[in-house]
Parts: C-alpha cells; structure tokens; sequence
C-alpha cells in the first residue's frame, strides 16, 4: 500500500507541477490581449478562449496534485477534534460513497463529451476564431484518472490510520502563511525565556 502512495503522489506531484506552468503562458497570454486591445485598439478574438481552456486545464489537472497535499477545502471544525482513526474511518466511508461513484462518473461522462467532440473536431463557439476545444475535452478523462490514482492512495491511507492510529505523513512542498505565522510564534515562545 505504501508503495502504490508514493507511486500515486509523485504521479500527482509531477502532473499537477507541468501543468501549474499554465499560470505564466495564461498570464502572458491576457497581457499580450490586454495591451492589444487598449494600446493598440486593436483586440484579439481567441484571448478569451484560450484563456478559459488554459484556467479550466489548470484547474482539472492540479486537482490530483491538490489531493495528494491535503488541499481541498474541507469543512474541519468537528473532524479535527476527532481521533486519528475516527477520522480515517470517516474519509475512508465517504470516499467509497461519494468520491469513487464521482470520480467514475467524471471519467466515464468525461470519456462520451471528449469523444463525440473529436469525431467532429469541436470548436469554440464563444469567439470567431474558432479555436478547438477537443482537447480540453480529453483533459476531463485524463484529470478523472488522475483523480482516481490518487483517490485510492488516499483509501490507502485510511486504512493504514485504522490500523496504525497515525496518518502516514503526506508529501509537502508549500504551506499556509497561517500555519508557518503558528510555527514561528511557538519557536519564538520556545526560545524566548520566561
């Protein structure tokens, strides 16, 4: 189990990090179509467009990679006085009710939409450059499996808190400003002599 975890979480961190360079060509991209449109009076009909495709992307990929962090917005206030294994058994009954049957849906209903657009070659019928969106369509099938890599690590991880009454440690590379504020202020109350 353990393996299949860190298989699953390196899988989540390397998707989630490829794709999180989208910010930057998002970025470039509205400032190109800002300055077009405003200095040059001259605006850009794809913009819009591919800035959607660009966020939307983002956003569906990073969604494995923000599951493997911990990331998601969960509602804690009574989950987190709750012990260790309480909790594990309460994440490990809500993700075979709601996050399997979701996730499958997700990839299933993914795979039909994605499907029928490439046998026609969608476009977009937002803007009168007509840029194809059949691909963003296949991002919906791809961000499902991911999900559901990482899913059943995360079932995985339930199961050894059940048994272990500890949580194996999840992978971390950044941290709330809050939680680091809380880190210094006991450091320094630690340091600091009474």
């Amino acid at each position: 189990m353990r393996k299949y975890i860190r298989f699953a979480d390196a899988l989540s961190e390397w998707f989630g990090k490829a794709f999180g360079w989208l910010i930057i060509l998002m970025t470039v991209g509205m400032t190109y179509e800002v300055g077009s449109r405003y200095l040059f009076n001259h605006p850009t009909p794809w913009a819009l467009d591919v800035s959607f495709i660009m966020y939307g992307t983002l956003f569906m990929m990073g969604g494995a990679y923000t599951l493997s962090r911990g990331g998601h917005v969960r509602g804690d206030f009574l989950y987190r006085l709750w012990s260790h294994r309480t909790q594990a058994k309460v994440d490990l009954a809500l993700y075979i009710l709601f996050f399997l049957p979701g996730v499958t849906a997700l990839i299933f209903s993914g795979w039909k939409y994605a499907s029928r657009s490439w046998s026609y070659a969608e476009v977009s019928v937002n803007s009168p450059a007509g840029i194809p969106i059949y691909q963003f369509k296949t991002v919906i099938v791809a961000a499902g499996i991911l999900l559901m890599v990482q899913g059943i690590a995360q079932i995985f991880r339930c199961i050894i808190c059940i048994r272990e009454g500890q949580w194996p440690p999840l992978a971390s590379d950044v941290e709330e400003t809050e939680t680091l504020l809380m880190k210094q202020a006991n450091a320094q109350k630690a340091s600091d002599p009474a």
